[in-house]
């Protein structure tokens, strides 16, 4: 008997505590969100309860100073707690865009790839029976194209501007097949630059785009030069071409849109795209970003 007495009464003890605890941290939570000009009042109707017999003076002065303590600690418990959501929300908001626009620039590989491989592959064909040592030559550039590029399609993150001119120059050779003459490049990369980080498949969009709306559409065709330079603390990486200019350039704007969507979700306000018209007349495309070279590409395989 005596022991079930003593369980009721640690189980009544416990009930009044949970109790305690919930009603304290209920006029806990209740500071942090009331607005200052309702404590004040709730401050006045303390002093004057303290007039009466209800209230002690000392009751009500420290009713006061304790709530007010309170108010700062829990006013900044509540802002913490804002900050914090606020925080997670962005990150939550900056994290579903990052995921939309490597959507939409798998996307636009996807439409690219198939057109280009098909023409390459029949240009291949042909060549066969024209041809050999060419149809050869160019299907081993596929080759080296195809293993280039489809890591970097599947890769999240940067790789380094080497990759991305091994990538290059095997698309730009293939190119230079089926447009003959009509296509001359020129690729000018310090080797100290090689190993800065770069995003994957954004030079390649570059030069995609000068090709099929600056050079194609120019009966005599062009040339393309591409260079990197390093400005202060930033790496810019420059397609220039010398075909039918600016304005049809402009008006394809889903591949530059990307492009410019994922230096924003990558870099913030550190990068940009720089579409530009040489005096020469052309098109150039800047890509700058923040410089650092990966200093782990020497012993990567």
């Amino acid at each position: 008997m005596a022991l079930q007495r003593a369980k009721g009464a640690l189980s009544f003890v416990r009930e009044v505590g949970e109790t305690a605890s919930t009603l304290w941290w209920d006029f806990f939570d209740w500071l942090a969100q009331v607005p200052l000009r309702q404590l004040v009042v709730t401050w006045v109707l303390a002093f004057l309860l303290a007039c009466t017999p209800v209230l002690h003076p000392e009751q009500a002065a420290a009713f006061v100073l304790i709530s007010c303590g309170l108010k700062v600690l829990a006013g900044g418990k509540r802002k913490a707690e804002i900050e914090a959501r606020a925080a997670s929300a962005q990150a939550g908001t900056e994290s579903m865009e990052r995921r939309l626009v490597e959507a939409q620039m798998a996307a636009l590989q996807a439409q690219v790839e198939p057109h280009f491989l098909f023409n390459t592959l029949a240009l291949i064909g042909q060549l066969i029976e024209t041809d050999p040592p060419q149809a050869a030559k160019i299907h081993t550039h596929l080759i080296e194209y195809l293993r280039s590029t489809l890591p970097q399609m599947k890769a999240r993150g940067n790789g380094t501007l080497q990759k991305q001119i091994v990538l290059s120059r095997s698309y730009l050779a293939i190119m230079q097949a089926r447009m003959k003459a009509r296509l001359a490049v020129s690729i000018d990369v310090p080797p100290e630059l090689e190993s800065a980080t770069f995003p994957p498949m954004m030079l390649q969009i570059l030069i995609e785009n000068s090709i099929k709306h600056g050079l194609e559409p120019k009966i005599e065709g062009g040339r393309i030069d591409i260079r990197a330079s390093v400005n202060g603390n930033m790496l810019q990486v420059d397609v220039q071409d010398d075909g039918v200019g600016f304005n049809l350039h402009a008006a394809d704007g889903v591949g530059l849109t990307n492009v410019r969507e994922r230096l924003r979700l990558v870099y913030g306000n550190r990068a940009e795209l720089v579409i530009e018209t040489p005096l020469e007349g052309g098109c150039r495309a800047s890509i700058r970003v923040p410089f650092a070279p990966d200093i782990f590409a020497e012993s990567k395989p």
